[in-house]
């Protein structure tokens, strides 16, 4: 009732701007006064720019309410360019197919397919949406593929077909938070409709997801597997509506940004302002933890791309972007006793307390490649937070190690010392998940990053020692 009143409202108040500004435009007047003219045309403007704010934005109650029958629709209709045929690959009747397609439709909020004569055609919207659908398709199936269902491939497609985004949902929220009870909550669900759907999808699968423990049940290390691969391929569907959104000048979801200790930081909080000023609607997050850490969020989808020092190591599941070389320094405090000396020694360095990296960082394994070969320095404070670091060093002889990147940007009131050089060198660049697609923000994103390393790059005389990658 209330929707219908509120609406109504809207649709006359639109009617009298129309009516009364034709009036106006004609030279004629009307019997309002000038003044109450003026408000109801802005109250109405208020209410129509309103409106059509909420048809721009999708909820996430909407995005959670798309079946995966009817993505599997879509797919079929997009693929033959027929809602009959659509409706013979997925033994369906045609206004089942049709149907389901309207209520994708508004739930996306967006025209997908075009009706005509000789078939059904996807639209530019269509065609937008098609490859996350096809993508999200094609990874749900590896997953339940690598997860090692019954008959491979092959059989990894009637799973697919027989799983519910409900059963889907209910198995990455238990391994996300690590126990059924705090799933139920956090999905807003009694315990026991969790559990039928943790059942049922053990059940679908055919194989043990879950196991009880003194502490309660929890999902196996192949559950947990397969609940972040599901997770991923869910996130497609996201970026979908969000492109969708996009499109239609509407407000997306947050860029999600890992930001590396130090460099990461560093390099994002000398681009985000430009890059704010370009996309003044986009949202950012950014979020800061150890190197480990980080590449955990990453391929657990937490984070969108990690932004820092690139990993040591080489792996199957992360792509790499190399923007430049920034080689390693040993920093101390300003008047520091070995900051006035051409030439310093390993000895040298093995008689200052350091400051060094966590177990797992770039920083650290420098650290312990550096003195590998004597013996190692005391390096009683392990941290990588800048805020920490800086009072440490500008109020004692400690010393530390920072890329050139980093003490170009954030070295104030902070010297190399002389020696060198020191390997292995890092490379500064962008983490992803391998095969993964940036929406149209994304790209923008990390292509602005990549301008600026090279500005950068270009002020050679200003950061010496960084060069192209």
């Amino acid at each position: 009732m209330v929707k219908r009143c509120a609406r109504a409202i809207v649709n006359a108040a639109e009617r009298f701007t129309k009516e009364a500004r034709h009036v106006f435009n004609q030279g004629r007047r009307t019997h309002y006064p000038l003044r109450t003219f003026n408000r109801y045309k802005s109250h109405a403007i208020h209410l129509a720019g309103k409106r059509k704010e909420r048809q721009q934005m999708v909820s996430q109650e909407q995005v959670q309410a798309i079946s995966f029958r009817q993505l599997r629709l879509f797919e079929s209709v997009g693929r033959l360019e027929s809602v009959r045929g659509a409706s013979e690959d997925c033994n369906l009747s045609q206004p089942a197919v049709t149907q389901s397609l309207s209520k994708l439709e508004q739930l996306v909020g967006a025209k997908l397919v075009e009706r005509r004569a000789s078939g059904s055609y996807l639209n530019a919207n269509g065609d937008l949406f098609y490859r996350r659908v096809v993508r999200f398709l094609t990874q749900f199936e590896r997953a339940l593929t690598q997860f090692g269902v019954e008959g491979g491939a092959a059989g990894a497609k009637g799973v697919a077909a027989r799983l519910l985004r409900s059963q889907v949902r209910a198995l990455i929220a238990i391994v996300e938070q690590g126990s059924f009870p705090l799933a139920a909550q956090a999905l807003n669900l009694s315990p026991a409709t969790l559990q039928r759907a943790a059942r049922d999808l053990e059940s679908n699968v055919r194989k043990s997801l879950f196991y009880r423990t003194a502490a309660g049940t929890i999902p196996t290390p192949d559950g947990i597997e397969l609940g972040r691969r599901l997770k991923l391929c869910l996130q497609e569907i996201d970026w979908g509506v969000q492109e969708l959104a996009a499109a239609q000048g509407g407000t997306t979801a947050p860029i999600v940004v890992g930001a590396m200790p130090l460099g990461g930081s560093v390099l994002l909080a000398s681009m985000l302002e430009d890059f704010m000023a370009r996309a003044p609607n986009a949202q950012v997050v950014i979020r800061n933890e150890s190197a480990v850490e980080m590449v955990k969020s990453l391929r657990a989808g937490d984070v969108d791309f990690v932004v820092g020092l690139l990993p040591r190591e080489d792996a199957d599941d992360l792509d790499t972007l190399a923007l430049a070389h920034t080689p390693y320094s040993i920093v101390a405090r300003k008047g520091h006793p070995l900051a006035c000396r051409d030439h310093v020694t390993l000895e040298d360095l093995g008689h200052h307390d350091w400051l060094i990296g966590a177990p797992g960082s770039s920083r650290r394994a420098c650290f312990d490649h550096l003195f590998a070969s004597g013996r190692p320095a005391h390096a009683p404070i392990a941290t990588s937070a800048l805020a920490v670091i800086r009072p440490l060093l500008s109020g004692s002889d400690r010393l530390t190690l920072m890329t050139s990147y980093e003490l170009h940007h954030e070295g104030q009131g902070l010297a190399a010392i002389a020696y060198g050089p020191i390997s292995p060198v890092p490379v500064i660049g962008v983490t992803t998940r391998a095969n993964w697609l940036p929406t149209r923000l994304h790209a923008d994103f990390i292509d602005m990053i990549r301008d600026h390393v090279e500005n950068e790059l270009t002020a050679r005389p200003r950061i010496a020692e960084l060069e192209p990658a």
